[in-house]
């Protein structure tokens, strides 16, 4: 299984402007290194909790046809764009989306086949035989994953380099932790 990006959020769950006054920070100077650790926090904590936090398109590859219903990684699941297959000679399916059903109120969201429905029949290619194409994310972000996000802006912006000064490093990995844990989607 892989689970790739296909596009990414237009926005950030924190603005330049909060994440500047939360560090302390004045001017412009520190603009274009303090923009790309807001994304790199961000990527963090989505991937902490498993989690698409603001609208993004994602697609999962796997290499057969799964046991249905399948959950769909990094939830709020928006929709399903499209479902592929390949078969042993590259020829690319699109599955009917009669065929199966797209379970938005489930968390992780969830594809199931319709009733009387099957899967495909076309023998699969080797490797990456399916692909599921959807809109994972929203608009709203807790407060709590802002909150872990301006923790690591403000440490990794006072620490550019790894650290390890007493007990201030745990505390801020357990804080993250912490507020992250709140809301995370474990594995299943």
């Amino acid at each position: 299984m892989t689970l790739k990006i296909i596009t990414g959020p237009t926005t950030e769950p924190v603005t330049l402007d909060e994440a500047k006054a939360h560090c302390r920070v004045d001017g412009t100077d520190e603009d274009e290194l303090i923009t790309a650790l807001i994304v790199a926090a961000r990527q963090y904590c989505e991937q902490r909790q498993n989690r698409a936090y603001l609208t993004q398109t994602l697609e999962l590859t796997l290499d057969r046809w799964p046991s249905f219903p399948v959950d769909i990684p990094h939830p709020p699941l928006v929709s399903v764009e499209s479902i592929k297959y390949y078969g042993t000679n590259d020829k690319e399916y699109i599955w009917a989306t009669t065929e199966y059903f797209v379970d938005t109120d489930s968390e992780p969201g969830r594809v199931a086949l319709n009733y009387a429905k099957t899967k495909p029949t076309v023998t699969l290619r080797p490797a990456n035989g399916v692909k599921i194409r959807y809109t994972a994310g929203g608009s709203d972000v807790a407060q709590t994953v802002k909150q872990a996000m301006l923790l690591l802006i403000g440490h990794w912006y006072i620490n550019r380099e790894a650290v390890l000064t007493g007990t201030i490093s745990k505390e801020i990995e357990f804080a993250v932790a912490a507020l992250l844990n709140i809301d995370r989607v474990w594995p299943t």
